[in-house]
């Protein structure tokens, strides 16, 4: 519940600031000086990208939600076996254990949503956040396409 408090205030923080950009660009582009017109626009792209991310980025995280619940209510969200350094961080031969066997059940089943999900898990916890996002995400293409 905490992260989805993070990510709504963040995400409410940045739609102010791209009201407020693109405000700043439309100014610009009212002043009618050659110069500024192409000042507004250029100010004006920046929130259009910045909206573009918010909204993909979010549709990914709510997408990777649909596919925890749906796989907690089969009973297949991996289980936290990971051992904990005194700091509470993952241990890392710990991590590259789980990462070794998910890996193995995502190579037995390449078509299988789930393997996929817990491949972006162990992932995540072996701190590899680009390969966790393309796991997910491959994750979220093969539940797409399943009946």
């Amino acid at each position: 519940m905490r992260a989805k408090i993070s990510y709504a205030v963040t995400a409410a923080v940045l739609v102010v600031y791209f009201v407020l950009v693109g405000s700043r660009g439309v100014l610009l582009i009212q002043a009618g000086t050659p110069l500024t017109v192409t000042f507004g626009v250029a100010v004006l792209i920046l929130p259009v990208i910045g909206v573009w991310f918010l909204w993909k980025n979010t549709e990914f995280v709510r997408n990777a939600n649909r596919l925890a619940a749906e796989l907690d209510a089969q009973g297949g969200l991996p289980v936290d076996e990971l051992k904990r350094l005194p700091s509470g961080r993952i241990d890392r031969d710990s991590a590259d254990e789980v990462f070794a066997r998910r890996r193995a059940e995502t190579e037995d089943a390449p078509d299988d949503w789930r393997s996929w999900f817990r491949l972006a898990v162990a992932y995540h916890d072996a701190r590899d956040t680009a390969r966790a996002r393309k796991a997910m995400q491959r994750a979220i293409a093969l539940r797409r396409a399943a009946p």
